[in-house]
């Protein structure tokens, strides 16, 4: 008798996580693209898939995300099933994600060292877990540079490292952006990481 294929979220069953447990990035991120697989396969509309992806990027528990999974999938020991194929993560992002992501980097050569990736964090990053991981990264990075040259100029080394410290920044922006089109992830040196 020949095997049915299964849908990927039927396997194995993962243990149920604690409702009160903080949710992690990726919890949200696998949140995100399910709702996105629903809506293209037109069991949500447009303000419904809106309106999920909203509360899954806010989602600071389990509790929080197992009510947007429930009703698309059934209730389960794991909320969250596996990527469906079409939707899991990889290199192939589309073209928009790609160049916000890359754009909340450049914003640095512009002169919007905080204020661009902060606005592309608070509208694009709503719907985009790649974009807001590069925003949030460039934000904090730039929230480093900000803090440094107030600081540095007291002591007469740091006076000297200032401009130092802006040209590194600039170089690596462009590097952030260029990473981001590549669609690979980049991490600041020596960031102080406050926005999470």
């Amino acid at each position: 008798m020949p095997a049915t294929a299964t849908p990927p979220w039927q396997g194995r069953p993962a243990p149920m996580p604690h409702p009160q447990l903080r949710v992690t990035n990726q919890d949200r991120e696998q949140v995100v693209e399910h709702v996105k697989a629903a809506y293209a396969e037109g069991r949500l509309d447009k303000h419904e898939m809106d309106e999920r992806l909203d509360r899954a990027m806010t989602a600071r528990t389990h509790a929080d995300l197992m009510p947007i999974m429930n009703d698309l999938y059934g209730a389960r020991p794991a909320y969250v099933p596996r990527p469906p194929a079409s939707f899991a993560p990889n290199p192939a992002l589309e073209g928009g994600d790609r160049a916000g992501a890359a754009a909340a980097h450049l914003f640095a050569l512009a002169g919007f060292f905080v204020v661009g990736p902060l606005l592309m964090m608070v509208t694009a990053g709503r719907t985009s877990p790649y974009i807001r991981r590069h925003a949030v990264e460039a934000l904090n990075f730039h929230l480093t540079v900000l803090g440094a040259t107030i600081l540095l100029p007291f002591t007469v080394v740091g006076v000297v490292l200032v401009p130092v410290v802006w040209v590194l920044g600039l170089v690596l922006s462009v590097v952030g952006g260029v990473s981001a089109i590549a669609a690979t992830e980049f991490r600041y040196p020596l960031t102080v990481r406050l926005v999470k």
